[in-house]
């Protein structure tokens, strides 16, 4: 299985991005998909995850509101978008995808190559 993620860019603060997640294939291990970012020098954090089964998401508390996931299974894709950036929301946006829900980085099997957001100020 691979993760391919992409729609990261340079943006203006107040600006808005969407980025996407594609699968290569779906498995029966890949029932949660998950966003997280790292920042320089910061460690790996949980952004937001959508349940293939029900298309239940949720977010990180501090980004509700702000960002949402959505997904279409049909094409293994995931989304997430991002309204109302702020500079502090530069970083690394990774793509991850496991069998159950949990915000822990080290327990994803699936990740993808990540995708820079800069939101300048």
């Amino acid at each position: 299985v691979q993760l391919q993620a992409s729609g990261g860019g340079l943006v203006q603060a107040g600006g808005s991005l969407r980025l996407s997640c594609a699968a290569s294939v779906w498995t029966f291990d890949i029932q949660y998909m998950a966003w997280f970012r790292q920042a320089p020098g910061k460690e790996r954090e949980f952004v937001g995850g959508i349940s293939r089964s029900d298309s239940s998401a949720d977010y990180e508390d501090s980004l509700k509101g702000r960002f949402t996931i959505s997904s279409y299974n049909a094409k293994n894709e995931v989304y997430l978008l991002m309204i109302g950036l702020k500079p502090e929301d530069t970083a690394v946006y990774y793509c991850a995808a496991n069998l159950w829900r949990t915000t822990r980085a080290d327990r994803y099997k699936y990740w993808g190559q990540g995708t820079l957001v800069t939101v300048s100020s």
